[in-house]
C-alpha cells in the first residue's frame, strides 16, 4: 500500500518502527563520521546534495513519527542554528561535547545522515513510550 503521509522512506520508516523504549536514534548533519559495520546500528543515509534535505526537515519528520524522551546534543552547537532547531522542538536537551556525541554513534540503534552542511547539527534522541 502506499503511505500517504509521513515518513515515506522505506528504509528509514522501518527502522523508526523497530525502535523501543530506551534505543537511541541519532540524526546527523553531512560531515558525521558514521559507524558503518556495527552490529545492531542501521544507518539511513538520506544525503541528495549538500544542503538536502536539511537537519531540521529531518528532526521535524523523525519527531512527528517517534516518542523521544530526551536528547544530546553538542555544547558546540550552542550559538549556532541546530541549537536552536534543537531546543525549539525538544523539552529535555542535554548538552555533551562533540566528541562524547561522536563516541555514542556505536551505541545507537539508528543513524540517520541529512545533507545539512551546518557545523554541529547533530542530535542523539532517547525513545521513550506513547504511555
Amino acid at each position: 500500500m502506499m503511505l500517504r503521509h509521513g515518513i515515506l522512506n522505506a528504509r528509514l520508516a522501518g527502522a523508526l518502527a523497530r525502535l523501543g523504549h530506551t534505543h537511541q536514534i541519532v540524526i546527523t548533519d553531512a560531515g558525521l563520521p558514521l559507524p558503518y559495520g556495527i552490529p545492531g546500528c542501521t544507518i539511513v543515509d538520506l544525503t541528495l546534495v549538500a544542503g538536502i534535505p536539511r537537519f531540521e526537515q529531518v528532526l521535524d519528520a523523525v519527531l512527528d513519527a517517534v516518542v523521544v524522551e530526551w536528547a544530546e546534543a553538542a555544547v558546540e552547537s550552542q550559538s549556532l542554528p541546530a541549537h536552536e532547531w534543537i531546543t525549539a522542538r525538544l523539552d529535555s536537551v542535554s548538552l555533551i561535547s562533540h566528541e562524547q556525541l561522536k563516541a555514542r554513534l556505536p551505541e545507537t540503534q539508528l543513524v540517520v545522515r541529512t545533507g545539512e552542511s551546518t557545523p554541529y547539527a547533530n542530535v542523539i534522541l532517547h525513545c521513550g513510550v506513547a504511555f
